[in-house]
């Protein structure tokens, strides 16, 4: 549906070209100041060859990004079904290390896919700081559906916080429980499983405070998980930052409309807080923190 409005509307505007009286130049008489004036038959050509070079420029982009949309999910499905014939082979902590590295690898690959085609470019070079760092908690802004794919691309020994809901897809769920990542549906469960991966050497936990991707700017408010987990595993909390030039994706973006291209993303890292003391003062100033400094950050120009 989008593509073929696409084409109409392209096609809708080239027709609304005026076309000058003979002899006339430019429809507003900008020939009588000294422009000159084109040929009768360039006149008649140019705008019609713009036209088929816009159609066949508009042609492209859709296929490069519906072909990306089907590498990911395809991708994605081949991967979980790797790490689930994994799972009944690998004892659980060697199970869980291929996991997290079927997972970081498979999001690499789809990113640099996505630039070779020409869709994507990103400044992610801020969280390698963080490969040989830990135990730490991660906590990100949550502005699309690209968030976690984003940071993970960087970071081989990544556990993420996920919804119950993960672990059924067919697409990621493999991955997800190889990797034994943490479900957020239980806070008990969530506490005690938060501090086995701590124990067992996993040194990034990786959480969105929202809980969900940001519906009204500049974050939502905080869930209390957030200060549970890291008054609970009592590692360093670290700041993430994350910013793209177009809301792809965004909260309420369908899956399959098109975006503005190419896409821009950065990623930086922020202060390093402490979870000590009260743990309502903690989520406030952690929230309070991340609207400041989302506010007074400028946005990224589309390339």
């Amino acid at each position: 549906m989008n593509l073929l409005g696409s084409f109409r509307s392209r096609l809708g505007r080239g027709r609304a070209h005026s076309v000058p009286a003979e002899g006339s130049g430019r429809a507003d008489g900008s020939a009588a100041r000294g422009d000159p004036v084109a040929p009768s038959g360039g006149q008649a050509g140019a705008p019609a060859g713009r036209r088929g070079a816009d159609l066949l420029a508009s042609i492209g982009e859709y296929a490069r990004f519906y072909w990306a949309v089907a590498f990911f999910w395809l991708g994605s499905l081949l991967w979980s079904l790797a790490a689930s014939l994994l799972g009944l082979l690998l004892p659980p902590r060697a199970g869980a290390r291929a996991g997290q590295f079927l997972i970081m690898s498979g999001f690499r690959l789809f990113l640099l896919h996505m630039r070779l085609l020409g869709l994507f470019h990103c400044d992610l070079s801020a969280l390698d700081r963080l490969r040989k760092e830990g135990p730490l908690l991660l906590v990100a802004n949550h502005p699309a559906l690209l968030d976690a794919v984003l940071v993970i691309s960087r970071l081989p020994r990544v556990v993420c916080l996920t919804k119950a809901g993960l672990w059924r897809n067919p697409f990621l769920g493999g991955c997800i429980r190889l990797a034994r990542y943490i479900r957020s549906d239980s806070p008990l469960r969530l506490v005690r499983e938060a501090k086995e991966a701590v124990r067992r050497g996993d040194h990034l936990l990786m959480i969105f405070p929202e809980g969900t991707r940001t519906a009204t700017g500049p974050v939502n408010r905080f869930k209390a998980g957030i200060a549970v987990v890291a008054r609970a595993t009592g590692i360093p909390v670290q700041t993430i930052f994350l910013e793209g030039s177009f809301p792809y994706l965004a909260k309420g973006w369908p899956l399959l409309r098109k975006p503005r291209f190419p896409l821009v993303y950065r990623a930086r890292l922020g202060r390093r807080f402490s979870a000590d003391g009260d743990a309502r003062e903690f989520l406030e100033e952690l929230e309070r923190y991340y609207r400041q400094v989302l506010a007074r950050t400028p946005s990224i120009p589309a390339r």
